[in-house]
């Protein structure tokens, strides 16, 4: 997302992280899970119950951005709440179970 609320279109060269707005991260405050592309989405859910120091209303907000997120780069998220995360695998590792 950009300052204005929008997501990042996809580049070739990624901006640095500490070049990025605030508005692209999952947390935003604590500028934790950037969202700039549809991996790190799946890598923002997958590492949600990870991050260290927030509130559960920060969790909320986060989620929200996740799914915004998600929305925009067509990432599947089946939980309707970040206390459902981490309770099964988001995607299939390697198709083989």
């Amino acid at each position: 997302m950009s300052t204005n609320g929008t997501l990042h279109a996809k580049t070739t060269k990624p901006p640095a992280r500490g070049d990025l707005p605030s508005s692209v991260f999952a947390f935003p405050a604590k500028r934790k899970e950037p969202m700039t592309n549809a991996s790190h989405v799946r890598n923002a859910l997958a590492r949600f119950d990870q991050v260290k120091g927030v509130s559960d209303s920060d969790r909320d907000r986060a989620f929200a951005n996740i799914k915004k997120a998600a929305k925009h780069f067509g990432v599947m998220v089946s939980e309707s709440h970040w206390r459902e995360l981490g309770k099964k695998p988001h995607a299939r590792s390697s198709g083989l179970d």
